[in-house]
This record gives C-alpha cells, structure tokens and sequence, in this order.
C-alpha cells in the first residue's frame, strides 16, 4: 500500500493526514513532508495518523526526529491517534510518555 500525504489549516496549526502505510518503504517521504512543513517557518504542526492501518519501528523514528525538530525551531508538534492497534505500539514503546499525542484534531489544535 502506498502513503498518502494531505495538508490543511485548521485554528493556526498545519495538519498533515497521513494514510495507508509507515514503514521502511514509504516514511522517507513523511519525513520529507514534515521537514518541509517545519522549514518554512509553520509554528505548529499535528501530524493525524486516522487513516494509517500500519506504522512500524521507522515510522516512529521519523515521528521522534520531527518532534526533536519541531522543538529545535520553536513549533509546537502534535500527534493524532485514535486507533488502539497504533496506540499499543506507542505505549509498548514507550513513546506515548513522550510524544504529545491527542484523540482528536479538536484536542490537538486546542492544546
């Protein structure tokens, strides 16, 4: 399955959705994607995960590095993540005691 990048506004923050799948194959191009988001200068990105069916160890590599960036340059960074198979790894991982993660795109523009 191919990974499917969409940008919008919503209340001041840039929301990338993200669909299909994150993994070794596809999360060069989010990684691409979000340096070029948090490049120009945006001040808050929140990446929503509702349309992904799969992430894998890479993708979470490049959801930590563009968190690391995010506060480098002064953005705030969010996550939005509703489904539990994709939690699980988040909270086995332990990232989930890191990464600002929200239930909603209301909750992450909110914040």
């Amino acid at each position: 399955m191919e990974l499917s990048l969409a940008t919008r506004v919503v209340s001041a923050h840039t929301v990338l959705e993200v669909g299909g799948e994150v993994d070794v194959y596809t999360a060069p191009k989010l990684r691409e994607r979000i340096a070029e988001l948090l490049d120009s200068g945006i001040g808050a990105v929140v990446v929503d995960l509702g349309r992904v069916d799969f992430m894998d160890s890479t993708g979470l590599g490049v959801l930590v590095g563009a968190w690391r960036k995010a506060r480098a340059s002064g953005a705030s960074f969010g996550v939005v993540c509703g489904k539990e198979s994709l939690l699980k790894i988040f909270r086995i991982t332990a990232l989930d005691q890191v990464l600002p993660l929200y239930p909603s795109i209301d909750a992450a523009t909110a914040a």
